[in-house]
């Protein structure tokens, strides 16, 4: 018997995926416990639209990652802080920083969490900051530290 998943399942596929299981396991667990639906040609068709409509959906975020991640690649964020004669900074600037000061800067506000900084950024001068928009997306902005002292 051919079922639609309604969920993901590790043994069977994932959601709105169209298997063929035997038919006691389909009456007996699986359709009784909500996990998928017998595979008509009504059903059949919505599950096809559905799976059209995120793939759709996907590749639109995908390309929009990807015009971010241009329009990323060419800005410069500048930022001021207070260092010591050799350069140091006083603290650090985090991913929360370069966040801020990219939306005040350009306009463009990010989650913190997308930039991928092990480390913060100790030290004046320039550094490269990598985003990650999306699955398999990324982007490199550059930061620029100035001294805010003179």
């Amino acid at each position: 018997m051919k079922v639609i998943l309604k969920q993901d399942d590790k043994n069977l596929g994932k959601k709105n995926a169209i298997v063929d299981v035997s038919d006691g396991y389909a009456r007996n667990f699986l359709i009784p416990r909500g996990l998928a639906i017998e595979a008509s040609s009504a059903a059949l068709n919505e599950a096809k639209a559905k799976v059209q409509t995120e793939k759709y959906h996907k590749d639109h975020e995908v390309d929009d990652a990807r015009k971010l991640a241009g329009i990323l690649s060419d800005l410069t964020v500048v930022m001021k802080a207070k260092a010591g004669e050799n350069g140091k900074l006083f603290g650090s600037i985090t991913s929360k920083d370069v966040a801020e000061a990219l939306n005040k800067q350009h306009g463009r506000n990010i989650d913190k969490k997308k930039f991928n900084m092990p480390e913060a950024i100790k030290m004046l001068g320039e550094a490269e900051v990598e985003l990650r928009l999306y699955a398999g997306v990324s982007a490199r902005l550059k930061v620029k530290v100035e001294n805010a002292n003179g």
